[in-house]
């Protein structure tokens, strides 16, 4: 009887032992394959110069990007650091090789410096990255303090 118990005792170690290696096995199989298959997200710029615009102009730019994985690129959330920014992601996933965009528009009858980062997230392989729009908003119609005159306050 004992001798028959550890000979049981000894298959089920080896047939466990097996059974792990394959597990094993098959989990590094699966995440090699999950890696070969990633979208990846490449932008034509990751910054938007603005320039100087005046109060009311055309606020809205776009980032252009491409898929370059080989998956495809589900764009699931843009976020901007402000409310004067509203940016708009694309709504269908970005087959890979393809090109989409992302729209950004800032609220011009707001005067003052333009410093705004959008956040993107994805499923790709870099799942977040950050755009910054720049530049500066003026209002044509006033006047700055810094703006030389053809005479001082003295001269008058």
């Amino acid at each position: 009887m004992k001798k028959s118990l550890n000979l049981h005792l000894n298959l089920n170690i080896t047939t466990m032992k097996k059974i792990c290696t394959l597990l094993l096995l098959s989990f590094f199989a699966l995440n090699v394959f999950a890696q070969e298959n990633v979208a990846k997200i490449e932008f034509e710029s990751t910054v938007i110069d603005y320039g100087t615009i005046e109060k009311g102009a055309d606020g809205v730019r776009v980032f252009k990007f491409t898929n370059t994985g080989n998956a495809p690129l589900i764009v699931s959330k843009v976020k901007s650091s402000c409310g004067c920014t509203v940016p708009k992601k694309p709504e269908k996933p970005i087959m890979p090789g393809e090109e989409g965009e992302i729209q950004v528009k800032y609220d011009t009858n707001r005067v003052n410096p333009i410093r705004k980062t959008i956040t993107v997230t994805s499923n790709a392989d870099t799942p977040t990255v950050a755009l910054k729009i720049k530049g500066t908003v003026i209002d044509p119609n006033k006047t700055s303090l810094m703006t030389p005159t053809k005479k001082s306050v003295v001269e008058k």
